[in-house]
C-alpha cells in the first residue's frame, strides 16, 4: 500500500500534469501549435480509455506486479525519447505509447490491488493511495517547471524520466504482490490463524460478481450514470473555471491561483471523507460529496467578490474525494473476483466523459453566450449525480 501511495504520485506526475509545464519551451523550439501538442494527449487519454478494459481483465487473472513494473519501464523509455523527439509524428507515437502506461500504472491496477488487499479498511487504504496521487500536481508542475528554467525542456524531461524509473520499477516488482496470501496473510494485513494453512487463497466476499453479472445489473448503470456525470462537471469546470473568471473582472493571476487551489482541496476532501466513509453508508457520503459540489457551482454562480470565489474552491474542490469513493463503492458492490475487468469499463466510460466535456461546455457557452449556462448546467450534472448513486443499490445479479 506505501509502495503505490509514493508510485502513484510519480506516474501521474511526470506522465499527466508535467504536460502543461512543456508546452511553451516545446512551441518555441519546435514550432507547434499548443492545439497539435495537446491532440497528442487528447489521443493518449483516449488509447488509456480503451485499454482499461483488457487491462482490467489482465488484473483479474495475474495481478499488478507484472502489469506495473512493464508500465513503469516503459514508460521511462517513452519519457526518454520524448526527450530527443524532433518530429510531430514520433511525438504522436510517443503519446500513443503513453496512453498505454498510463491504463497501466494510474489509479486502476492501484485500485484493483487494494480491492485483494483490504475489506475492512478499504476505504481508509484508498484515502492514503490516493492523498499519494493528490500531491502529484503540486509537486510536480512546480519541479517541472524549475527543472525546465535550469535545464531547458530536454535535459528536464531525462531528469523526471529517471527519477520515475529509478523509484517506480523496483517497487513495483520487488513489493507488489496478487493477493495477501502470497505474503501469509488475510485482507487488511491480518494473520492466518493456525487452522487456516497460508496458501489458501484470501477469501472472496460474498457479494463478489462478475463483469457480465456487473453489467447486467441495474446498479453499476446507475453508479456509472453518477460518475460520468460528476466527471463531466469537473474536467469542464477545471478547464473553464479561468476564462470565466478573467469574462467576470478577475485578475488573471487571481484566476490561476484559485484554479490551482482547487487541487489542494482534494486533498483535504479526501482526508475529510476517507474517515466518515467508513462510518455512514458508502452511497451517502458519496452522495454528499456531490451535493457539496452543487452548493459550489451555485456559489460560483451567485458571487462576485473573491471571497464568494473561494468559499466555491472549498466546496466543489472537494469533490476530489469522489476518486477513492469511486473505487471503494464498485468493491463494495462487486467484490474483488473481476474488479479489474469491471473498473475498466467504468474507467472507459470515464474517459469519454473527459473527452467531452472541454468541448460541450465550450459549445453551451458560445449558444448561451456566456458560461452562467455552463456552470448551471454543470451543477444539475452534480445533482443527478448525487441521486443516482443513492438509488444504485447492491442488488446485482450472481451467477
Amino acid at each position: 500500500m506505501l509502495a503505490l501511495a509514493v508510485t502513484e504520485p510519480l506516474s501521474w506526475g511526470v506522465q499527466y500534469y508535467a504536460l502543461t509545464v512543456f508546452l511553451r519551451p516545446m512551441e518555441q523550439d519546435l514550432g507547434w501549435s499548443r492545439s497539435q501538442m495537446t491532440g497528442a494527449f487528447s489521443l493518449a487519454l483516449l488509447i488509456s480509455g480503451c485499454a482499461a478494459i483488457p487491462i482490467g481483465r489482465w488484473l483479474d487473472r495475474h495481478g499488478p506486479r507484472l502489469l506495473m513494473t512493464a508500465g513503469s519501464a516503459l514508460a521511462t523509455l517513452l519519457v526518454l525519447a520524448w526527450s530527443r523527439v524532433d518530429d510531430l509524428w514520433a511525438f504522436y507515437a510517443i503519446w500513443a505509447g503513453l496512453g498505454l502506461t498510463m491504463a497501466a500504472t494510474f489509479y486502476e491496477p492501484a485500485f484493483a490491488a487494494v480491492a485483494h488487499w483490504f475489506t475492512r479498511t478499504r476505504s481508509r487504504a484508498l484515502t492514503l493511495l490516493t492523498l499519494g496521487g493528490a500531491l502529484a500536481s503540486p509537486i510536480f508542475i512546480p519541479l517541472a517547471d524549475r527543472l525546465v528554467d535550469r535545464y531547458g525542456w530536454r535535459d528536464a524531461l531525462v531528469i523526471l524520466a529517471l527519477l520515475m524509473g529509478a523509484v517506480t520499477i523496483p517497487l513495483h516488482a520487488l513489493v507488489l504482490r496478487r493477493r495477501p496470501s502470497d505474503l501469509g496473510l488475510r485482507p487488511d494485513g491480518e494473520p492466518v490463524s493456525a487452522d487456516e494453512p497460508g496458501t489458501t487463497p484470501a477469501r472472496l466476499p460474498v457479494a463478489s460478481s462478475t463483469l457480465r453479472e456487473a453489467i447486467r445489473g441495474s446498479a453499476f448503470w446507475w453508479l456509472a450514470a453518477a460518475f460520468f456525470l460528476a466527471m463531466l462537471a469537473t474536467v469542464a469546470t477545471g478547464i473553464h473555471l479561468i476564462p470565466s473568471l478573467t469574462d467576470r473582472g478577475f485578475d488573471a493571476g487571481f484566476a490561476a491561483v484559485v484554479t490551482g487551489a482547487l487541487g489542494a482541496m482534494s486533498f483535504v476532501g479526501r482526508i475529510v471523507f476517507g474517515p466518515l466513509a467508513e462510518r455512514l453508508p458508502r452511497e451517502w457520503t458519496t452522495a454528499l460529496i456531490f451535493v457539496l459540489q452543487v452548493a459550489g457551482l451555485l456559489v460560483l454562480l451567485a458571487s462576485d467578490s473573491e471571497a464568494g470565489v473561494w468559499l466555491f474552491v472549498l466546496l466543489f474542490g472537494m469533490g476530489g474525494a469522489v476518486t477513492p469513493a469511486r473505487a471503494a463503492l464498485l468493491a463494495d458492490f462487486y467484490g474483488p473476483a473481476e474488479y479489474g475487468a469491471i473498473s475498466g469499463v467504468m474507467a472507459f466510460l470515464l474517459t469519454l466523459a473527459r473527452a467531452i466535456a472541454p468541448l460541450g461546455a465550450s459549445l453551451l457557452h458560445d449558444a448561451a453566450d456566456g458560461y452562467d449556462a455552463v456552470f448551471a448546467t454543470l451543477a444539475v450534472f452534480c445533482a443527478l449525480a448525487a441521486v443516482a448513486v443513492v438509488i444504485a443499490d447492491r442488488r446485482v445479479p450472481h451467477a
